[in-house]
């Protein structure tokens, strides 16, 4: 595949609109204009591409805070163009080492209904995304952590702007915000509205006692003491030892090649990861060149490949602390082979079902389980940049659902996830919950390569979806060759192990027909399918281009030599 015939496609044009952007000295992307204006500062400024990240973090607790913020978790993937490395940082929430699988039964030993499962106290992990800021300035940033924090410390203390996503947010699921996240959300009783001012001042409070005292006030001082004292008076089973004991691991991606481009995933826990390269590998195995990015055979490949993908991550997929979890065969090529010899053209595959990589596997063999529909937290968000230097940095962040348990630590202006609901509740399931346990995690950040060298970076939210989200981008393309901001709005289709299949609004229908046709099963409703934050680089001519998915208030705001000179 020719890189330059995808970067040559490009139509992109400086200052053009907000979701799409051209520079030649660094881009951010984000599903918020705050955070990536505040993410292109760092950049003009000198800092890295790890400097914007968590500076971009800390701007999306603000702008976005029911979906990413203090009380997070996350995912972030870096490149680091001197050494050449690819690291990954793990900051995913734990389950505190008192959990245990009786817990999502009741007093009278009956299954918690999911719901209520998503707003009790028992069911919050550890967060672990300020940790995993923290361990990764220390290690690639060059900029203080208070000067990162301080444009947010703005932003919380003289407000924003509520856009869309707020108010889609507080009328789908304002049910979901608790008494402490009232105040906040709806001001005198009165949900906000796009164009309203919202001001955080006790987030911005927060923010001043990590720039002074660092983000061990979370995990060994009085911010964590407040989560503790919380979720103890309401029976959660979190001590502030977990807080303590918590460490971002820094770990080495899982990389596959595909048509010639390297990319680079978290490895599990993190199973979208590992799920994007097997529907990649899968894809490798057709022609794609007899096809255009609308044909019905691109979307049938890509919908049977998903059901083979999501019924092995849902049998094999755990923390590896726990289980040993068979990436190299679910991977290798001949077990990529056998899976892919079920997809036919002639029709939908009845038979499809996990497979054994074991077989295919020299580790330790250890049971999965068998394969069953999961149930995931879809609202999450991604963001993105690359620095003058090269270095690229991505970073997937979540409470789990929208208003993650729906708990405000009021003191502080920051609500706590729900991470522990990713936990399977059948007895001796390979993602049961335990004490200490990483559930398993769909998000996916991600880096390609070419001959070494950063080609593209991008992710999505979306829960089990961000791997449909992430592979039809990648596909669009490096298959396709289509312009960044066309390969993210094109309309994407989400298959997993049940029979039914979600399409997007624009989705065309004379293709919908033919799938129909073909044994799959397409709901009534349609649904726009995560946010994909992106930025390609074209190393040769010393241009990025950034783009940011419609579906969110989003933006891509580029970094240009001229305009960081002045501020030298």
């Amino acid at each position: 595949m020719k890189t330059r015939d995808i970067l040559n496609n490009q139509k992109f044009e400086r200052d053009e609109d907000q979701y799409k952007a051209v520079g030649d000295y660094g881009m951010a992307a984000s599903a918020t204009r705050e955070a990536s204006d505040i993410g292109a500062e760092v950049l003009r400024k000198g800092g890295t591409a790890a400097d914007a990240i968590v500076a971009m973090q800390f701007a999306l607790a603000v702008s976005e805070p029911f979906n990413t913020g203090v009380g997070a978790s996350g995912f972030i993937i870096y490149h680091h163009k001197d050494s050449g490395e690819t690291k990954v940082f793990n900051g995913h929430s734990k389950a505190p080492e008192s959990a245990h699988p009786e817990m999502c039964k009741d007093k009278n030993g009956k299954l918690i209904p999911f719901v209520e499962r998503t707003m009790n106290e028992s069911f919050v992990g550890i967060p672990g995304i300020m940790k995993a800021l923290d361990t990764i300035n220390k290690m690639y940033g060059t900029k203080e952590l208070g000067e990162l924090i301080e444009p947010s410390i703005d932003l919380a203390e003289n407000g924003i702007r509520v856009n869309s996503l707020w108010d889609t947010a507080l009328k789908l699921y304002g049910d979901r915000v608790g008494d402490t996240a009232k105040d906040l959300f709806f001001p005198n009783g009165v949900p906000l509205v796009e164009g309203d001012i919202v001001r955080n001042k006790a987030l911005a409070k927060t923010f001043r006692i990590f720039k002074e005292e660092g983000i061990d006030a979370l995990y060994k001082g009085r911010i964590g003491q407040a989560v503790i004292d919380r979720l103890q008076s309401h029976n959660g089973h979190m001590e502030k030892s977990d807080l303590e004991n918590y460490e971002c691991e820094i770990q080495e991606p899982v990389i596959r090649n595909y048509r010639g481009f390297d990319v680079a995933v978290p490895a599990p826990p993190n199973g979208g990861g590992t799920n994007v390269l097997q529907i990649l590998k899968i894809i490798e195995k057709f022609d794609l060149s007899n096809y255009t990015a609308s044909s019905w055979e691109k979307y049938f490949i890509l919908s049977e490949a998903m059901r083979l993908v999501f019924s092995d991550k849902l049998a094999y997929m755990s923390d590896p602390n726990f289980h040993n979890v068979p990436v190299n065969g679910l991977l290798d090529p001949d077990y990529i082979a056998e899976r892919a010899d079920m997809i036919d053209l002639g029709g939908r595959n009845p038979d499809i079902d996990f497979g054994n990589p074991w077989e295919y596997d020299k580790s330790e063999m250890k049971p999965g389980a068998v394969s069953q529909k999961r149930t995931e937290g879809k609202e999450t968000t991604h963001f993105t940049a690359v620095d003058r230097w090269g270095n690229v940095a991505a970073c997937t962040s979540s409470l789990e659902h929208y208003f993650g348990a729906g708990i405000m630590i009021e003191e502080y202006g920051f609500l706590l996830n729900n991470d522990l609901t990713d936990f399977k509740v059948e007895k001796n399931h390979i993602n049961e919950m335990r004490g200490g346990k990483y559930p398993v995690s769909a998000k996916c950040p991600t880096i390609i390569l070419k001959d070494g060298e950063p080609f593209m970076t991008l992710g999505s939210p979306g829960g089990p979806t961000i791997v449909s989200s992430v592979a039809h981008v990648i596909l669009n393309v490096i298959d396709f060759h289509l312009d960044l901001k066309e390969a993210i709005e094109h309309p994407r289709i989400y298959n997993s192990t049940a029979p039914e299949v979600w399409v997007e609004d624009d989705f065309d229908e004379g293709v919908k027909e033919k799938l129909k046709t073909l044994g799959i099963e397409i709901l009534d409703d349609s649904m726009p399918i995560g946010n994909v934050q992106a930025i390609l680089i074209d190393k040769e001519n010393n241009r990025f281009y950034g783009a940011a998915d419609s579906t969110r208030p989003g933006k891509a705001t580029a970094v240009w030599k001229d305009e960081a000179d002045k501020l030298v």
